[in-house]
């Protein structure tokens, strides 16, 4: 549990840093258009591009935290027993779910943007590290899921 936390940590600090970031190249962007009248050019790719991280790095980590939308419903009904059996199914779907499309679909979009050697218009960075996300998502999503499985008493 003590690494779970320690992985916790890592993401809000990630999380928090990401938001910042765009706040401020917001700001910039704002300040550059109406005050000094000249846009910047790079502002708006950057925000789209922590956007991305910050929704793709955030499902992560509500994942983990099990906040996520969820309807309990029908499992209140059942007895606790039964409740865990749903759980484990419920989680086993969702690692599959993010191992195949996160994790393996993220790096086969990794691997072709950057076999196909492709950059971000404005700023030049390289699709690829952009598209990193998706799978590293998709890799602590199956990480939180098997630790819940495991914590499953």
């Amino acid at each position: 549990m003590k690494f779970r936390s320690k992985v916790d940590k890592v993401l809000e600090v990630a999380l928090i840093t990401i938001l910042s970031i765009m706040v401020l190249n917001v700001l910039w962007q704002v300040t550059t258009r109406f005050i000094m009248g000249n846009p910047s050019s790079f502002t708006d790719e950057l925000a789209r591009y922590l956007m991305i991280w910050l929704g793709v790095l955030g499902a992560a980590y509500v994942s983990g935290k099990n906040m996520h939308v969820a309807i309990d419903i029908l499992p209140q009904q059942f007895s606790l027993e039964t409740q865990k059996k749903f759980k484990f199914v419920v989680f086993s779907m969702v690692i599959l779910f993010a191992f195949f499309a996160f994790f393996i679909g993220g790096l086969r979009l990794v691997y072709i943007t950057y076999t196909l050697n492709q950059y971000s218009p404005g700023m030049q960075m390289p699709l690829a590290a952009i598209y990193f996300v998706i799978p590293l998502s998709g890799l602590l999503i199956v990480y939180y899921k098997i630790s819940d499985i495991l914590n499953l008493k």
